[in-house]
C-alpha cells in the first residue's frame, strides 16, 4: 500500500533509531499522526532540534553537556584524585544515578574494535592520556563494558599506564543482586567467582 509522503518520510526516520523494525517505526508514525495533537508534535520536534543544537562534548571529559566544560568537570566538590574511564555518556549517568561515586569521568566515545575498524586513535584515548598528566589523579578506574571489545580497550589503557604510579582498577563484574544462577551465562558466572570474596 501507498502511503501518503509525509507519512511515509517519517516511518523511514524513525526507522533509523536504534531498536526500531519497520513496523514499530509504522505504528510510531500513525500514533504521531492520528493520537497526538499539534502542541505535543511541536513540542517532540523542538526537542530533537534542541538536543541537536545546544548539546556539545565536554573538551575536559568527552561527556554530554550544555555547558563547557560540564556540571561534572566544574563541580569543586569531586574528588580530583579519582577518574573513571567508561564507553559513552549513557554510562557516566548510570553512574551517578548511584549517587554514590565522587569522582571524575572521562567518556571514550567508542571501543577499540578491530573488526570494524576502530583504533586507539578513533576513540578518546589521547585526551585522557593528556588528562593524566596531572598529578592529581591517583587512580583510573575501567568501567567499559564486559564486551570483547571493552575488555580489549580495558587492556590497551592499562598497558599505557603499566609504567606510572597511577593505580588502575576494573570494576567488579558478576551476578546481579536477584538473579538466579540458573540465568547467568558462563562468562557471568566465571566472572563472578573470580571477584568472590570473603564472608567475616
Amino acid at each position: 500500500m501507498q502511503y501518503p509522503n509525509s507519512i511515509s518520510k517519517l516511518i523511514e526516520s524513525f526507522s533509523k533509531l536504534p531498536g526500531i523494525g519497520p513496523k514499530t517505526a509504522e505504528r510510531l508514525s500513525f500514533y504521531v499522526a492520528n493520537k497526538m495533537n499539534e502542541d505535543d508534535v511541536l513540542g517532540f520536534a523542538k526537542g530533537l532540534v534542541n538536543v541537536k543544537r545546544e548539546l556539545t562534548t565536554c573538551p575536559v571529559c568527552g561527556h554530554i553537556t550544555d555547558q563547557t566544560p560540564c556540571y561534572i568537570c566544574t563541580d569543586g566538590g569531586r574528588d580530583r584524585s579519582i577518574l573513571t574511564v567508561v564507553e559513552d555518556a549513557k554510562d557516566v549517568i548510570a553512574l551517578e544515578k548511584m549517587k554514590e561515586y565522587k569522582g571524575l569521568y572521562h567518556v571514550l566515545n567508542g571501543v577499540i574494535s578491530p573488526i570494524n575498524g576502530i583504533g586507539p586513535n578513533d576513540i578518546n584515548i589521547k585526551a585522557l592520556i593528556e588528562r593524566l598528566k596531572d598529578e592529581e589523579i591517583k587512580e583510573v578506574i575501567i568501567a567499559t563494558n564486559p564486551t570483547v571489545e571493552g575488555e580489549s580497550t580495558s587492556m590497551y589503557i592499562a598497558k599505557l599506564l603499566k609504567d606510572t604510579d597511577i593505580k588502575m582498577s576494573r570494576i567488579a563484574r558478576g551476578l546481579p543482586v536477584g538473579a538466579g544462577l540458573e540465568y547467568a551465562d558462563e562468562v557471568t558466572l566465571l566472572k563472578a567467582l573470580e571477584g568472590r570474596s570473603e564472608i567475616k
